[in-house]
């Protein structure tokens, strides 16, 4: 069954591509398009469409406060952000968004989104935990999402932190995100992440032990033979997690 799909974006050009690309797509059914946040909230009450392929930047009510707005409703219908702007997307996480699909829109990405809308809707699958469980970052392109069980370490860069993903022994990547190191930490489960440094967040099981270097200086060793610096204002955390 075809979901039945609400095109919103300010700009004439762009809904036209998007809506020449889902004409390709057999599995949704474009009902109707919107230009600003306040149509598309009224249209989605007439309308009552599934799925909301949503801009991220328009005049007065944005993508996010569409979203938000949504959030607020019984069986709000499934969004996937269709933007030109990569740095919104832990935002967008944050709304359960099915997706992020940057501009240009290719049709084959588009079509990926797609699959996770029905298989989202054939799940049921509502985001329960308060938690971030994946994270979009840009690479080349588009947005990949990556797990964050799969980060192992998190470094600040300035307005960027970087994520490493996967164990160094095997080549392990890493990617640049537009995210303060605290922005991320709030949302990031205390259970399997600790802030040892200002610029440093590591996951709890890759600590192997704690070395004192001498005149109150910690260091964290790393199951990867690594030793990282301990900063003093989070010691006292560091200590206690090993029951110390």
């Amino acid at each position: 069954m075809a979901l039945r799909t609400l095109i919103v974006d300010d700009e004439p050009l762009a809904v036209e591509r998007i809506q020449v690309i889902c004409a390709q797509i057999e599995t949704i059914n474009v009902i109707g398009t919107a230009s600003d946040g306040a149509a598309a909230l009224r249209l989605v009450d007439a309308l009552l469409p599934d799925l909301i392929l949503l801009d991220m930047t328009m005049p007065e009510l944005d993508g996010l406060g569409v979203a938000r707005e949504l959030a607020k409703r019984d069986n709000p219908p499934a969004v996937i952000f269709v933007t030109a702007h990569d740095d919104f997307a832990v935002e967008a996480f944050d709304l359960d968004a099915i997706d992020y699909v940057l501009k240009p829109v290719a049709s084959d990405r588009l079509s990926r989104a797609i699959e996770r809308a029905l298989a989202r809707r054939g799940t049921g699958r509502v985001r329960e935990s308060q938690w971030l469980e994946e994270l979009w970052v840009p690479h080349r392109s588009e947005l990949l999402r990556i797990a964050v069980s799969e980060v192992s370490r998190i470094d600040a860069e300035r307005d960027y932190v970087r994520l490493f993903v996967g164990e160094p022994a095997d080549g392990g990547r890493s990617y640049l995100l537009l995210q303060t190191i605290a922005g991320l930490e709030q949302r990031l489960d205390p259970a399997e992440f600790i802030r040892i440094h200002r610029s440093t967040i590591l996951r709890r099981d890759r600590i192997r032990g704690l070395r004192h270097d001498g005149l109150g200086v910690w260091s964290a060793e790393l199951d990867c033979g690594e030793a990282l610096r301990i900063g003093r204002t989070y010691l006292p955390k560091v200590k206690a997690m090993a029951g110390r």
